[in-house]
This record gives structure tokens, sequence and C-alpha cells, in this order.
């Protein structure tokens, strides 16, 4: 058992949170400089993790943020920022190491994003997860919080090379060709031919797409200057091992179009699908609003739970199918859906949840915001010949009460919010309509806590079940099962 999981039983959270009712007031000192400066270093004990996973320690009573530090482990921390409120610095050395340090097994995981638990032992990453939803309970204090059944969270039996899609910047640096992250902290690009997250053969398709579109002189796009035609190259594969691709870019046009559409049919035969996508400002954004088809397949299927599902390139899916499905497993069983039940999909995407449902229960009505997400619900409901599943356009909350006003009282509700969480109207809506079935599926164990203490007055937490979608880093998601009081 790992330091992690002992401190998980005993109560003694490494981890940051805590119940404000009972936290000291910050001093007066604790908001000063206390004379540290950029550049100081000085030796530091790690006491919890936070909430994205960078190690917290106490410099002069001063609250102090160490990426990839552990809880435990004494360090040599070199200040890197100064705030009234907190400090910001890196490890220069680890002096004493924490039993539940591991190497990465991606070589830039210290260099980029999405690799920031890498350096902890698979079993204490699960225990973290566990406790984060844990003290998110303790902060927001629902009804009864003390005494919510956690269960232990479901990891992956090999947790690498799970990422189904990879959207990454492309750019010709010093005459190379470059494909990869940023590196943390900046706009400098990291080439990375692998990454331990990432389905190897979304890294394949882009780089190879990448040269392919090398060969034909396109010019890529310059932070700098602004200037350039290519930006982000997108690639999704399904379970089969085909892809669909898109190219974004700044302008509408695509010199050598046919040619690049025939390189891409000889040396990527596992490509059934090309998009290009206009994104022509400056936004961090990765996906402009308008995306149209160069050549194939209009969509990319993927069977989920005995369905088959139809994909446009911006539809949203889960990164981790082996996880996704576990997760709609889990949502099922927690439903206990009857014939008779009339379901609400909320935030339905291209419908995979409330489709894999649809069997058991009368009716099925989702929402969705993006027009294009919801031709897919609509496309896979007739594709699998269900009958019984009605989508609309729109927001969770505005559709929900139109529906109300119509009439429509569901008996049941799966929600699937963004990292929001569920909107102030959407709440109230539920509140009124009271399904007496529900099940919240969240990506969020803070807003997902605020929410569990904002339906409170008519809801009671029966479990919530963490489960690992996204292994190496501190994302969470959880299935929780609320009963009506």
């Amino acid at each position: 058992m790992s330091d992690y999981q002992k401190n998980f039983k005993s109560k003694k959270s490494p981890y940051q949170g805590g119940n404000k009712r009972n936290q000291k007031r910050p001093s007066r000192y604790n908001q000063q400089d206390v004379n540290v400066k950029v550049g100081q270093k000085f030796p530091l004990t790690i006491k919890r993790l936070g909430i994205n996973g960078e190690g917290i320690g106490y410099f002069k009573r001063k609250i102090t943020f160490i990426p990839g530090a552990l809880p435990g482990e004494v360090v040599t921390a070199k200040v890197t920022k100064v705030t009234d409120k907190f400090l910001e610095a890196k490890t220069i050395t680890v002096r004493e190491p924490s039993p539940d340090r591991v190497t990465p097994e991606d070589p830039a995981a210290d260099l980029v994003g999405g690799f920031e638990l890498a350096h902890l032992a698979y079993p204490a990453q699960l225990a973290f997860k566990k406790d984060l939803i844990g003290q998110a309970l303790e902060k927001f204090q629902p009804k009864g919080y003390e005494n919510i059944k956690v269960l232990d969270t479901l990891g992956m039996d090999v947790p690498a090379h799970y990422r189904n899609k990879a959207s990454l910047p492309i750019r010709k640096l010093k005459g190379q060709l470059t494909i990869g992250l940023y590196k943390r902290g900046t706009h400098d690009l990291v080439d990375l031919p692998e990454m331990a997250t990432q389905d190897p053969r979304t890294l394949h398709i882009i780089r190879k797409l990448g040269q392919i579109l090398d060969k034909h002189s396109l010019s890529f796009y310059n932070e700098k200057s602004k200037k350039g035609l290519v930006k982000t190259l997108i690639v999704r594969t399904n379970q089969a091992g085909l892809a669909q691709a898109t190219i974004v870019t700044t302008e509408d046009r695509l010199p050598d179009e046919e040619l690049i559409v025939q390189d891409i049919q000889k040396e990527l035969p596992e490509v059934v699908g090309l998009f290009q996508n206009l994104h022509d400002d400056s936004s961090s954004l990765i996906w402009g609003e308008e995306t149209w088809k160069l050549w194939g397949e209009d969509y990319l299927q993927e069977d989920i739970l005995g369905l088959t599902f139809n994909f446009s390139p911006r539809a949203f899916l889960q990164l981790n199918y082996e996880q996704m499905e576990k997760t709609y497993e889990i949502a099922l069983a927690a439903m206990d859906l009857q014939p008779n039940d009339k379901l609400v999909d909320a935030y339905a995407g291209v419908g995979t949840l409330g489709l894999s449902m649809a069997y058991k229960v009368a009716e099925v009505r989702g929402m969705e915001i993006i027009p294009e997400a919801v031709e897919d619900a609509r496309l896979n409901a007739e594709e699998n010949g269900i009958e019984n599943a009605h989508y609309e356009v729109g927001s969770a909350d505005r559709v929900f009460k139109k529906w109300a006003k119509d009439g429509f009282k569901p008996t049941a509700l799966v929600v699937d919010p963004p990292r929001p969480g569920l909107e102030d109207d959407l709440k109230r809506a539920i509140l009124k309509a009271r399904p007496s079935k529900f099940v919240y599926i969240s990506c969020n164990p803070s807003t997902l806590a605020r929410d569990l203490a904002d339906l409170d007055s008519a809801y009671k937490v029966d479990y919530i079940q963490p489960i690992d979608m996204f292994p190496q880093t501190p994302r969470w998601e959880g299935v929780v099962k609320l009963v009506l009081k």
C-alpha cells in the first residue's frame, strides 16, 4: 500500500483542499512578500499534491507550488514566481525521494503538459484521484457529505497509449518540421515523435500527413509573424485502425489539394476521410467555426456497447475507448432503467450514451449545442434502428425547460456536462422536474461537488465511482448515482 493510500484511509490527506470553515484565516504575515526573490533557493518539505498534480509546501508560511514534487519529499526548490499569496518554484534536486516516485516512460514528461503525474506510481495516482473528490466534497459540503460512499478509482491494466485522438500544432522551425506540444509556460514547440499517452497510430498518421504537406511546399503558421497557412493537424482513430484527419488552416485555400489527396490515399490507406477547418484568427482555440470535407467518408465509425456510431470531425468522443465503455456500463447499471422510463440525455454529443440506453426505455430525448453533433446523433439512431430517440440543438437548460413547458415529464436523467458543470437554470429545472433516476457523469470534482450541494434539497448521493480516464494526468472522471429523497 502506497503512502497515498495510507493517508487517504486515515483521512490525513496529502492533497490540496479541505473544509474552509475549519481553516485558519491567513495571517497578515502570510500575505506579505516575506523578502523572497525569484531565483532564491531553499530546502522544502512537500506536504501534499494540488488539484493540478503539483507538489505543495510552505516557505516562511507562504504556500509554494512545485510541479513534479511529491508528498513526503524533501527538495531543493528555486523560486520562479513571487506573488502576495503564493510562490511558484521548480525542483533543483530531490534530497529525499518519495517511495512512490517512478521514472516517467515518456522522456518529454518534464517538458510539456499532459504528463503531470507520470512520475507517480500508478496505484498512487488512483488513490490521488479518489481523494480529489473527497476533498471537493469536504469543501462544498453537500448534505451528508461525510457519509458519501466514494469507491476506489477504476484504473487501467495498461495505463498508456490510450488517447485515440491527437490535435497537434505543426511548425517549420530552423528548416525542420516540428509537430508536438508546447513547453510548459511557453510557446516553444517540442517535437514529439512518440508520446506515452498517445495511440502510436495517431502520431504516425499526423507526422506522415505533415511530411506530405511539406512535400507540396505548403507554408506553416508562425506565431510571431501571424503568417502561414497550416496551423494544426488533427487525427482520430477507431478501434479497427481506421482514421479521420483534419487540416486546420488560416485560409480556405489548399494548394495542390488533389495531389495531396492522392499522396494520402497512397501513403496513408488507413485514413478514410480528409477534412479542412478554417481558423483565421490568432486565438488559442484549436478549431475554427467552418469545416468541410476534402475527400473520403463523411464520418469515422466506432462500435460502442454493441452499437455503431458515426463521428464527424468536431463531434465529441472520450479519448479513452476502454475507460469510456466502462463508464457507460457503470452509468447504465446505476440507472436501473425500466421499459416505461422516459430518459433525458443532457449534453448528448452524438448520442453514444443515450442511444446505448434506448433499448431499455420507452423514450430518449437528448440535447447538444453543436449542430453537427445533433445531426450525427440522429443519424446514429437511424442507422442502429432506434426509433424512440429524439435529439435537439440547444443548451441543456433551455431545451430541458422547453420540454417541461410542453408537458414532458422525464423519469430518468443522465448528465455529462463539460468542466464548468451544470448551469444554474438546469439545476432549478431538475429540482422542479425531480426525475426519480439520476446519474451524473463528471470530469471536474470541484464543480461536481458544488452541483451536488445545489441539488441536495431533493437528491442524496448513493455512491461516487471515480474512473481514471486520463492516466498520467491529474484529470478526473467519475459516475455518481443520485437517489430522490
